[in-house]
């Protein structure tokens, strides 16, 4: 879908520049009624273009999380909150109440599917560090909770994550329930998916940006 939007935003420019010449250099028929036209969908092509080039200027991708810092800031103008809509559909709020990450491919920038099995590992002392709580929402190829038998559409620090004998947690990502860790499993739809990552009141090492999220890996199943 994002591809899809970076070569829409690439036609939509070719063409603004297009008429842009044409009007230049042409011996066009111009009228007030067609220039008028010409400017306001030369105008919204171009302020869609720019858009979609800065919020790729903007965006930190790290193991395959996107975020935006920042877009809560004061002073933040219009064209930083229509990139944040074109790459980044999350809420807008200073860093020092919440912090979001999104992915949708895993660690090999394979798109994330139900098809096959993954697992978010927090090394031991490696948990989101916050000054509230954290949590790690499903959502399907439209971002909409995802329906399973035990109604859970995320997980967090207050979930009851069971950690493992070194101390790290493992979130089981998967359609199908992992054998003897279902207290740690995140159902998953069948089809393509979207995890975003919450951090509310973040902790130093998020603000300063020396947290990393660990990649989403995949374990098992399906085919490549």
């Amino acid at each position: 879908m994002r591809r899809a939007y970076a070569y829409f935003a690439a036609l939509v420019g070719i063409i603004c520049v297009a008429f842009i010449l044409a009007m230049l250099f042409l011996p066009l028929n111009r009228t007030v009624r067609s220039d008028v036209l010409q400017g306001f969908l030369i105008g919204f092509g171009l302020a869609f273009v720019t858009a979609q080039v800065y919020a790729r200027i903007k965006a930190v991708r790290v193991n395959g999380w996107i975020t935006m810092p920042g877009l809560g800031d004061p002073g933040n103008g219009v064209l930083l909150r229509a990139a944040c809509a074109q790459l980044f559909p999350g809420p807008v709020n200073t860093p020092e109440e919440a912090v979001y990450w999104w992915a949708n491919s895993d660690a090999s920038g394979a798109p994330l599917t139900g098809r096959h099995q993954y697992v978010l590992r927090f090394p031991p002392g490696g948990l989101p560090p916050t000054n509230a709580f954290w949590s790690l929402t499903m959502g399907d190829a439209r971002n909409r909770f995802v329906a399973n038998p035990l109604h859970r559409y995320s997980v967090s620090d207050r979930s009851g994550l069971v950690p493992g004998p070194d101390g790290s947690v493992e979130v089981c990502i998967q359609a199908t329930p992992p054998a003897g860790r279902e207290p740690n499993w995140l159902p998953a739809p069948d089809g393509k998916f979207i995890l975003w990552l919450r951090i509310y009141e973040p902790g130093p090492a998020v603000l300063d940006g020396s947290y990393v999220v660990p990649a989403v890996a995949r374990t098992g199943g399906g085919t490549p």
